[in-house]
């Protein structure tokens, strides 16, 4: 890809959709998909380099009682602690919507919600609207 190209981070721990994505994502000409499997290979490529967006998965975790979505990452990327813009894209893939998700999403700008399962282009279509292209 021509480095003017975008990059885009792609956090999901399911391989086959990730590869598919990606693959899918650079024949149809939207950008570079960079594929992270975990929330610390994540953090380890947005402190090597800038992305134009990212999508990011996030679970529902639960510690003394209490359920809330790990966005660890995501305000990590907001406060400027990476080397990509604070304002960047950034959708949600998550596996349902819940009072606590919309909670955890409030004031954290986040452009798209995907809720599980979907399929490969819905992806593809969140990583085309960042880059201003259409998706096929």
């Amino acid at each position: 890809m021509p480095d003017s190209a975008l990059h885009m981070l792609l956090v999901e721990p399911e391989p086959l959709l990730r590869r598919t994505v990606s693959l899918t994502a650079r024949t149809l000409g939207l950008g570079d998909v960079h594929e992270a499997a975990s929330v610390d290979a994540a953090r380890r490529l947005l402190g090597e380099r800038s992305f134009d967006g990212a999508v990011i998965a996030v679970e529902c975790v639960e510690n003394d009682g209490q359920r809330h979505y790990d966005m660890t990452l995501v305000e990590q990327v907001r406060q400027g602690l990476t080397s990509s813009d604070a304002d960047m894209p950034i959708a949600i893939m998550a596996d349902r919507a819940t009072p606590e998700l919309v909670r955890e999403l409030q004031g954290r700008a986040i452009r798209r919600v995907i809720l599980k399962p979907f399929r490969a282009k819905v992806l593809l279509e969140a990583i085309a609207e960042f880059s201003g292209k259409p998706a096929a």
